[in-house]
C-alpha cells in the first residue's frame, strides 16, 4: 500500500487485499504519507468492504514525514507523533495500530521525546508495538538502550531495504538485529524489479520503476552476474526470479517478514508463491557467492582468523 496507492481504485485495493488474505497474509503495511493519507483510508475501507475481523490481521503504519507546511507537520516530534496517529488512526477507521514505526530519524527532536511518545501511545491503547524504519545501526542501539534505560516501550522490528542486490544491511544492522532479537521487516525485496531479470543486459522496460525513478539505487555491473546465477536457480526449481530472490530472504534468520507491493492479483500470488520454494545449500552458496558484499574495515579484521602478532 505505498506508492501505487495512488493509481489503483477502491475496488482494485479490495481484490488485491482478497486475495493476499486468501493466500495466508495478514500484515499489512502503509504510512501516512502514502499518496497523503489516501492509503490508509484505501487499507482501511477494504478491511472494512471484506468483512474482516480486526484481530485477524496486523495493521502497520508509519509517521515522520511531512503533512504540510510547517515545523510542527513533519519529524518525529511528540506533537506530531501524538496528532498523526490520531489521523491515522480515523483514516483506517481502527481503534488501534497494530505496529506504528517510525518512517525516518529526526535529527531536530530528541530520541527521548520520541521514544517517550511512542511510549504514552502504546500505554493509551493506541499502538501495540513500535518500530523504526530506514535507521543506520549507531541510531536504532541508541534508541534501543534509551527505551531500556528509561523502562519504555522496547524497540520490535527494523522496516529496511535488503536484497541480493542489496546487501548493505549486513554489514551493521543485521549484527545488531540478531543480538538485540529485533525483527526485521523488508521493503522493496525485488529492488524495484531488479530482481525480476527485466532489466537484464541494460534493458529498460518503459514505464517500469527502476526505469521512471531509477530507486532504489543498483550497482548493474555488479547485478548482472547475480542475474544470471538468479535465473539458473530460477530453472533448476522451475521458479521465477522474483520468487527465488524473496525466497532467499526467507531463509535469511534476522527477517521476520517481507513487504510486498504487487501491483495485479496475479503479481501478488506469484510472490507469494515464493514461500514453496525449497532453496537447498547448494542454491545458497551460489547466490550468495556471486551477491556477497566487498570485505571492509574491520570486518577483515574481526572475520580473520585470530592472531597474536597482529
Amino acid at each position: 500500500m505505498g506508492d501505487e496507492v495512488g493509481k489503483l481504485g477502491q475496488d482494485d485495493a479490495d481484490a488485491l487485499i482478497g486475495a493476499a488474505l486468501d493466500a495466508g497474509v495478514n500484515l499489512f503495511d502503509t504510512a501516512n504519507i502514502y499518496a497523503h493519507g489516501r492509503s490508509e483510508e484505501i487499507l482501511g475501507r477494504s478491511l472494512k468492504n471484506l468483512g474482516v475481523a480486526r484481530d485477524d490481521v496486523v495493521v502497520a503504519t508509519k509517521v515522520a514525514s511531512s503533512m504540510g507546511g510547517g515545523p510542527n507537520r513533519g519529524g518525529a516530534s511528540r506533537l506530531h507523533i501524538l496528532s498523526e496517529c490520531r489521523a491515522s488512526l480515523r483514516r483506517l477507521g481502527l481503534d488501534h495500530i497494530d505496529l506504528y514505526q517510525i518512517h525516518a530519524f529526526d535529527p531536530a527532536t530528541p530520541m527521548e521525546e520520541t521514544l517517550e511518545a511512542l511510549d504514552t501511545l502504546v500505554r493509551a491503547g493506541d499502538v501495540r508495538y513500535i518500530g523504526l524504519s530506514n535507521w543506520a545501526a549507531w541510531q536504532i542501539m541508541k534508541a534501543i538502550g534509551i527505551a531500556r534505560g528509561r523502562n519504555l516501550a522496547p524497540i520490535t522490528s527494523l522496516q529496511a531495504y535488503y536484497t541480493l542486490v542489496g546487501r548493505d544491511v549486513e554489514r551493521e544492522i543485521v549484527p545488531l538485529l540478531a543480538s538485540e532479537q529485533v525483527g526485521l521487516m523488508v521493503w522493496s525485496p525485488l529492488a524495484g524489479g531488479y530482481l525480476t531479470g527485466k532489466y537484464a543486459d541494460g534493458g529498460n522496460p518503459e514505464g517500469a520503476r527502476q526505469t521512471e525513478l531509477d530507486f532504489p539505487p543498483i550497482d548493474r555491473v555488479r547485478g548482472e552476474p547475480l542475474i544470471r546465477v538468479l535465473k539458473d536457480v530460477a530453472r533448476k526449481h522451475d521458479r521465477s526470479s522474483a520468487q527465488v530472490a524473496i525466497a532467499w530472504l526467507l531463509k535469511q534468520p534476522v527477517v521476520s517478514t517481507v513487504i510486498i507491493g504487487a501491483k495485479r492479483v496475479e503479481q501478488l500470488r506469484e510472490n507469494v508463491q515464493a514461500t514453496e520454494v525449497q532453496l537447498d545449500p547448494d542454491d545458497m552458496a551460489r547466490l550468495d557467492s556471486v551477491s556477497r558484499l566487498p570485505v571492509e574495515y574491520p570486518g577483515w579484521l574481526l572475520n580473520a582468523p585470530s592472531s597474536r602478532g597482529s
